[in-house]
């Protein structure tokens, strides 16, 4: 599973998107790791919840491993400002080295997207959540 998000999750492990929530509907900065060009493709619960319930009921998914999330790559950059946009924030987008946000040496994954391709052979499925509405849901979760 890639990313899973949604109502009700709280940023207290760490979650960018809830944590970004926080901090936008608080007017505090919103913290970013690194220089926010890494990429993350964002999946809301309740379409992860279909997928795992259709490869359950799939016969020929037995066995397999399969990679499970969205297709749309965004940058934590541009997380942040649409994260700034939908919550009418007026915080700024504060850039925090990684050997600050963690007190050690730090490699993030500069790209992660799941190919999806094994998904789509096995089960027919369309996201009926954008990313927009699943911040919408976040933000009015609060």
């Amino acid at each position: 599973m890639f990313n899973t998000t949604g109502s009700r999750q709280t940023g207290r492990y760490g979650m960018v998107l809830p944590r970004f929530i926080q901090q936008a509907l608080h007017n505090e900065p919103i913290t970013v790791y690194g220089n926010g060009t890494q990429t993350r493709c964002f999946c809301d619960v309740r379409d992860m919840i279909t997928i795992l319930n259709l490869l359950a009921e799939s016969k020929t998914s037995i066995g397999k491993i399969v990679n499970v999330g969205h297709k749309r790559e965004i940058s934590i950059n541009d997380l942040a400002k649409l994260v700034k946009e939908h919550a009418k924030s007026f915080s700024e987008i504060q850039y925090i080295p990684y050997k600050v946000a963690y007190q050690e040496e730090f490699s993030d994954i500069q790209r992660r997207r799941p190919d999806l391709s094994l998904l789509h052979e096995l089960i027919q499925f369309k996201p009926n959540y954008t990313l927009e509405q699943t911040i919408d849901s976040l933000i009015n979760s609060q």
